[in-house]
């Protein structure tokens, strides 16, 4: 399984978000899941299983399946309740 963090050019708050996802991975004790980053121009539905996006770019990511859109990119327990709702809903957990 693989997750992509997306947003606008790929470095910053993806990369943020992407350590967020780690972290709440581990504490789920998932260690096989593999999570990277992405800007919005080069991600397709082949990418990953899971993408997660901050809703700045819910509109521009409507393309892709599986999307977590967080309300706030820094809030962790956010993106701990909806990423363990998307892996419970992928037989991951």
């Amino acid at each position: 399984m693989k997750i992509v963090t997306v947003c606008g050019h790929g470095l910053g708050s993806s990369f943020m978000v992407e350590m967020n996802i780690n972290k709440a991975l581990s504490e789920f004790g998932l260690d096989d899941i593999e999570v990277s980053h992405s800007d919005l121009g080069s991600v397709t539905n082949a990418d990953a299983d899971i993408f997660v996006v901050g809703k700045d770019l819910a509109d521009a990511t409507s393309s892709l399946d599986n999307v977590i859109t967080l309300d706030t990119l820094i809030d962790y327990p956010e993106l701990k309740t909806k990423l363990e709702a998307a892996l419970k809903e992928k037989g991951k957990l």
